[in-house]
């Protein structure tokens, strides 16, 4: 059995999967992809994601995209590989369907708004500082049109109308989760599992700093006490922790010294 595991730096999509990595103690090779040098965009990695995106999990030669369906995976492959805590998966059919309900929420409606703001803040400077006929060269390489659409909007920057819908969905997810978390220790119920991965990852642990207007620590005391509870676990705290960037993916590229995109 050979885990191999391509990642940025270790939040969002790709802390969101590495969580459980952690957490079950499989043994994998860390792949770094910097993000911000275009290599998911670059040809020795989409030979291996034709959709240039991270993170993604190489198991003996399968290629599994998408964090959800990698947490999934994980959990059907590697049954009896789990925290003490107990299954990142509830094992009966109506927990499994709140986890199930739960990750898409966080997924349809809290993923995408958390990163237009993280996207109109850091990407969009990025891009600017790029000349218009490199980044039409970078663009030309990524694979969805989605995508292709978001790097552009974010070069001119987000309209302030979609912005402020984006803060009103984080607002709407964020009072929803309270809610549920006065109610279950956790959002699928007593139990620790992947849907509070996914929220921690894309919500859970950035939104002090990203949105300081909600004051989080003052106005929503339940989701406090749930998040600090996830980032005391010891497999949390080694996923945030920094990786091993080797970038091998610098020594496969063409060779005429350029970051091909």
């Amino acid at each position: 059995m050979a885990l191999k595991y391509y990642h940025a730096e270790p939040m969002a999509n790709s802390l969101k999967s590495m969580i459980p990595l952690k957490e079950k103690g499989l043994a994998y090779e860390s792949v770094y992809v910097d993000l911000h040098k275009f290599e998911q965009h670059s040809d020795w990695f989409t030979a291996i994601n034709p959709e240039g995106q991270v993170p993604v999990l190489d198991h003996d030669g399968t290629i599994i995209t998408h964090t959800t369906v990698i947490n999934e995976y994980l959990e059907d492959v590697f049954p009896d590989d789990q925290p003490a805590s107990g299954p990142l998966r509830p094992k009966d059919p109506v927990g499994a369907a709140r986890m199930r309900y739960w990750n898409k929420f966080v997924d349809e409606q809290v993923m995408n708004y958390v990163s237009m703001h993280g996207w109109h803040r850091l990407i969009r400077q990025i891009t600017k500082s790029i000349e218009e006929d490199r980044f039409e060269e970078l663009m030309s390489h990524v694979p969805l049109p989605d995508q292709q659409k978001k790097w552009r909007t974010a070069r001119s920057g987000f309209e302030q109308k979609d912005l402020d819908h984006a803060l009103d969905k984080i607002e709407y997810a964020l009072n929803k989760v309270e809610a549920q978390l006065g109610q279950t220790a956790y959002l699928a119920g007593d139990s620790y599992g992947l849907a509070d991965i996914n929220f921690y990852a894309h919500c859970g642990l950035s939104v002090n700093r990203m949105f300081p207007k909600f004051d989080v620590d003052a106005n929503y005391p339940n989701i406090v006490r749930w998040r600090e509870a996830i980032s005391d676990r010891p497999a949390v705290q080694k996923a945030l922790a920094a990786e091993d960037r080797t970038q091998p993916g610098l020594r496969t590229w063409s060779g005429d010294g350029r970051e091909h995109s």
